[in-house]
């Protein structure tokens, strides 16, 4: 068997393997995929020299354990947490070298949600529709990691980043999404438009990779029937019969029958990967382009 691999020691409450996704087969039912907070992953393969769409592990909330085979280096980065080899705090945010059979283990978030660990060469699983992606929604791609999961990694291209400190984004106190109304607004009455964008959400403790959940104020609606499935895109703010908008996020169905009052600007939605249940939310109207 190759070195060139990763065993999971603790797989933690839901790792996942996650690159940038599969786009473009949606007329599939096929949706996204890919990391939650693009930036973080994007960061982490940069800091171990792999190229950008390389796959990364995405833990949520208390970390994972990892082992590798060989000699890699190793970069955490999304929602901030303690880092150690074999015991021996490591840095956050920076490449570390771990060596060959020393235990990586990543901690619980200190705030946010999710963190993002790559690893020099990338994580090798075979690629599903030209993606690496874990979709918990359509069950492509690898499933979540459990313990003693083993990893196939690919060979090291570039020099890690030599660096001291990274600049990135911390974990929202409170979110806020920038929203351009439709294509469904008129499916509700100006009072709900007026409540969407004044008054308290919040983030649902039943939000997962699908959809952000609120909670707050149900939306009138104007019309009560039915609507038939049609397409539903990345920020698509849709509302379910309890009137409270549901915001989707990476692993979103392709289509539904609930009517779509907003979408978020894609530039927010990596603030809402690292929404934690409880943080307030905010929906700010901003024109068309």
């Amino acid at each position: 068997m190759t070195d060139r691999a990763l065993s999971v020691a603790r797989a933690g409450a839901l790792t996942t393997v996650q690159d940038q996704g599969r786009p473009g087969h949606a007329h599939l039912g096929v949706p996204r995929s890919g990391a939650l907070d693009a930036p973080a992953a994007a960061l982490a393969n940069r800091l171990v020299g792999n190229p950008v769409e390389a796959a990364v592990l995405e833990t949520t909330l208390d970390g994972c354990a990892l082992r590798p085979r060989s000699p890699v280096t190793m970069a955490v980065t999304g929602a901030p947490c303690p880092v150690a080899v074999d015991g021996r705090p490591a840095p956050w945010g920076a490449p570390v070298r771990v060596p060959a059979g020393a235990l990586l283990d990543v901690g619980a978030a200190r705030a946010g949600l999710r963190s993002y660990v790559a690893v020099s060469g990338g994580v090798a699983v075979e690629p599903v529709l030209g993606s690496r992606s874990t979709d918990l929604l359509s069950g492509l791609g690898p499933p979540p990691l459990t313990d003693g999961t083993v990893l196939p990694l690919g060979h090291p291209g570039h020099v890690p980043a030599r660096v001291d400190v990274v600049p990135h984004p911390g974990p929202p106190a409170e979110l806020v999404l920038r929203v351009t109304p439709g294509p469904r607004d008129d499916w509700f009455t100006a009072s709900a438009l007026r409540t969407l964008t004044t008054a308290a959400y919040r983030v649902s403790s039943a939000s997962n990779r699908i959809g952000l959940r609120t909670q707050g104020p149900p939306l009138e609606r104007a019309v009560s029937g039915e609507l038939p499935s049609e397409g539903m895109v990345l920020g698509a703010v849709q509302v379910p019969p309890d009137g409270r908008p549901v915001v989707f996020l990476a692993d979103h169905p392709t289509t539904g029958g609930y009517p779509v009052i907003a979408v978020v600007r894609a530039a927010d939605l990596s603030a809402a990967a690292q929404a934690v249940a409880g943080t307030p939310v905010r929906f700010l109207v901003v024109r068309r382009r």
